[in-house]
């Protein structure tokens, strides 16, 4: 075997191992791409539920309040009828 023959074996070598390499870093960076966008959308995701709940709970607490505000109003009336009343006895 010449030297020349060594050069172009460690050369053949320096290339598959190059092309190798890049081949691998190019999927490790694809794949860490696609793992990054499903990321996103399951956060837009999250936080169009956290949207929805943070509506929901505003809701009911108008409701509650509305609540609130007629059992004042019940309990005014349920006073006076029970006013009323003992006039009456």
């Amino acid at each position: 075997m010449s030297p020349y023959d060594w050069q172009e074996i460690i050369g053949v070598i320096g290339v598959f191992t190059l092309v190798t390499s890049v081949v691998i870093v190019s999927i490790w960076q694809v794949a860490a791409t696609w793992r990054a966008k499903a990321s996103l959308a399951r956060e837009k995701e999250y936080r169009t539920i956290a949207d929805r709940a943070v509506l929901f709970q505003e809701g009911t607490e108008r409701q509650l309040a509305e609540l609130g505000g007629r059992l004042a109003e019940m309990q005014t009336r349920l006073r006076s009828v029970e006013g009323i009343l003992k006039e009456v006895e």
